[in-house]
């Protein structure tokens, strides 16, 4: 009856082997997926005196199926949202409370802006203040789909050339933003009030009749069409900037100035007539010049902006997430957190791409990608399954002969005994 036992741990081997690997191969296509692999033992039978140099054996045991945390491919997808890890590391998920791992990270964004994957399990990580620092303890990414909050303009810079060959207005023409024979060049800039509405700021400038010398008026207009003089700090009505060239064309000072550079000059608060709050801005002319050639601008900003609504959300290598707005305004968001453990191979399989941690796995080590021995991200990208197609055909043609070899011993076996019944 040896022969039988010995054949048929050799069949439920091969069996296991066979299950084993059609397992792989039905997971060929899973995102995330770790092959397994079989080990097998030989089993000896035992005394008091230990094993006899002469025992034949009892066959084979399978000793244990462990998992080959090896890397599998990237394949690049259109969704931001979709990541893969290159090196050691896992996503951690939380669904209510509880805490599970994967290679598999296939996410998108739920109805509550929380990052998930296709079971609701929520991505973990480090969530940013209103500052755009990274801080606190892990917790679900959860992103803000509100819209963002707009920023009045405080400076505006504005750096232009003025034609040095033109001729000064009449003296007796009074500044008059809507006759232009007042002023002889004039630009303009959309900038944005506490509530987001554009106001069109304007500079108009008028040559004086001292050599190297302009006058510079500034106005707001509202979006009704409003227009508001902007007076200089410190100065009344009708008071303009004054422009100091030196003989090379260059800016020598504007007047008044704020005191931090001569080429800014700070406002009185105007209202906007918007509502909200009076705007209060400096004018930076740095750059600003007074060449013999045309009337040119060379430059225009600001630095407020209205509301906006969240538009993409990238991640880099490090796991930090940065959302883009539709007022073209950037900030970090969060950050992915990964974890590694002393031994994966430990790690509970759980179905649905998911690990848990047992006693064997050792804790997590959970800290930023890029850090330890913890891999890097590439977002917009999967990681396929690492199994090897081939390599599972062969081993299951190698499985498929032990299978059949040890039902030969069995047959074999078989035809012994009957021959043995049958002497007479």
């Amino acid at each position: 009856m040896g022969v039988f036992t010995t054949a048929l741990s050799g069949l439920n081997a091969a069996t296991t082997g066979l299950d084993v690997i059609g397992n792989n191969i039905s997971n060929s296509g899973t995102i995330g997926f770790k092959s397994s692999r079989v080990n097998f033992s030989d089993i000896y039978a035992t005394s008091n005196l230990g094993i006899s140099k002469n025992t034949a054996g009892s066959g084979v045991q399978v000793e244990g199926i462990t998992q080959q945390f090896g890397q599998g491919n990237l394949t690049f997808t259109s969704n931001n949202f979709d990541m893969a890890i290159t090196g050691t590391g896992f996503f951690r998920l939380e669904d209510n409370g509880e805490v599970f791992y994967t290679r598999a990270g296939a996410f998108g964004m739920d109805r509550n802006g929380y990052i998930v994957n296709a079971i609701g399990q929520r991505l973990t990580g480090y969530m940013a203040d209103a500052n755009g620092v990274i801080s606190g303890g892990l917790v679900p990414l959860q992103l803000d789909t509100s819209d963002s909050a707009p920023s009045a303009t405080t400076s505006v810079a504005v750096g232009v050339n003025l034609d040095s060959t033109q001729t000064a207005p009449e003296a007796t023409a009074t500044f008059n933003p809507e006759d232009a024979t007042t002023y002889n060049h004039s630009t303009s800039l959309t900038a944005y009030d506490s509530l987001g509405n554009p106001i069109l700021v304007t500079t108009y400038y008028r040559k004086s009749d001292t050599l190297n010398e302009w006058n510079v008026y500034t106005y707001i207009t509202d979006p009704q069409g409003n227009q508001t003089e902007v007076i200089p700090e410190g100065g009344v009505s009708g008071d303009p900037l004054i422009l100091s060239f030196n003989a090379d064309g260059t800016l020598d000072s504007v007047t008044p100035n704020n005191g931090v550079s001569t080429a800014q000059s700070a406002f009185e608060p105007v209202d906007p007539g918007t509502g909200a709050d009076p705007l209060t801005f400096t004018l930076d002319l740095a750059g600003t010049t007074q060449y013999g050639a045309a009337f040119s601008v060379n430059n225009l900003e600001q630095d407020g902006y209205t509301t906006g609504r969240l538009s993409t959300v990238t991640t880099n290598e490090e796991g930090i997430m940065t959302a883009r707005y539709t007022n073209g305004q950037t900030k970090y968001i969060a950050q992915v957190a990964l974890a590694d453990f002393t031994n994966p191979q430990g790690l509970q399989q759980l179905g649905s791409n998911t690990w848990a941690e047992t006693y064997d796995s050792g804790p997590p080590v959970v800290g930023s990608p890029g850090t330890g021995t913890l891999g890097l991200i590439y977002a917009g990208a999967l990681e396929e399954s690492n199994v090897d197609l081939t390599e599972q055909l062969v081993n299951m043609i190698t499985s498929q002969r032990n299978f059949q070899a040890n039902a030969q011993v069995i047959t074999t076996a078989d035809t012994l005994t009957q021959t043995i019944i049958n002497i007479r």
